[in-house]
């Protein structure tokens, strides 16, 4: 299965949501300002966020004159090409070799579950690939990674637990450069976005991997949880602003209903969804398709 049929079936709840309130709104067939409000409270009630909302609905309207579009119709496929222009517009290349990815996020969000499936994902692509447990943390956070490194057969550099994580870093790095591995991807702790001290930690990694290995296409992607809606783009912001994020990786999307804030993290914080997780298993995790998304939500 394709990831359009992975993505369709993981959104199966969102187009049920979304999708058919919007189709209910297109068979009216009349646009005037009770549609246009109309598909605003719904794009809001999907978790897009108010301004993103007013944005998509500005576009439809301005678009929707200069066509000379009359009916819900044509609407349609309107609003789709809007909402994937959006997706489009905070794109990023693929990532280039040799590459650092360095996943960030709350406790929770599936870090490492993700990283051993970025693993396979890279390995698919025919690249070397080194894991590294920057999370010192976290009891048995290492051995868990390690579990995964195993099920990916990939190699894995990590400390003892209250180790530095900065000093894993500089280990990992040093051993990537040795072996010219061409991916290494980095788990770290969980923190919340509002203590200073482990936001700082996280800047002297980013400092760590800049020194030592700047000809690197370095990442810092933000693990979110799909199920946890408009808070997900608070959560992006704060992390940001901290850190510089260059895309998002999205975990649960099989489980949520909504999904609209991906809209928002492309429109107001230009960062892009760069992976979705669509699954349990290891190889249930794609690189993000917006044209895709945008299909199977609407």
């Amino acid at each position: 299965m394709g990831f359009f049929g992975k993505l369709f079936g993981a959104l199966k709840k969102a187009k049920e949501g979304m999708g058919e309130k919007l189709r209910v709104l297109f068979s009216k067939n009349k646009l005037g300002d009770e549609f246009y409000e109309e598909l605003e409270e719904i794009l809001i009630s999907s978790d897009v966020s108010v301004s993103t909302a007013e944005e998509v609905v500005e576009r439809v309207k301005e678009r929707a004159i200069k066509e000379k579009l009359k009916d819900g119709e044509y609407a349609v496929s309107l609003l789709r090409g809007i909402l994937e222009e959006i997706l489009e517009e905070a794109e990023v290349e693929e990532p280039s070799y040799p590459c650092v990815i360095m996943l960030v996020g709350v406790n929770g969000v599936g870090k490492t579950t993700t990283v051993g499936k970025l693993a396979h994902y890279f390995l698919k692509k025919g690249k070397t690939v080194t894991v590294a447990a920057a999370d010192t943390f976290r009891a048995a956070a290492s051995e868990q990674l390690s579990v995964w490194a195993e099920r990916a057969k990939v190699r894995i550099v990590k400390h003892e637990e209250g180790s530095d994580p900065a000093a894993v870093i500089f280990d990992a790095v040093s051993s990537m450069k040795a072996k010219k591995t061409d991916v290494l991807i980095v788990d770290t702790a969980g923190r919340l976005h509002v203590k200073e001290n482990l936001m700082n930690e996280l800047k002297k990694m980013d400092r760590v991997v800049r020194r030592e290995c700047p000809e690197a296409d370095f990442l810092k992607l933000l693990v979110l949880d799909a199920t946890t809606g408009q808070n997900a783009v608070s959560q992006a912001r704060v992390f940001d602003e901290s850190v510089e994020l260059d895309g998002i990786v999205l975990t649960k999307l099989d489980g949520t209903a909504k999904g609209g804030f991906v809209f928002s993290l492309a429109e107001e914080l230009s960062l892009p969804v760069l992976f979705a997780g669509v699954g349990e298993k290891m190889e249930d995790l794609e690189y993000f398709n917006a044209k895709e998304f945008v299909e199977a939500i609407l």
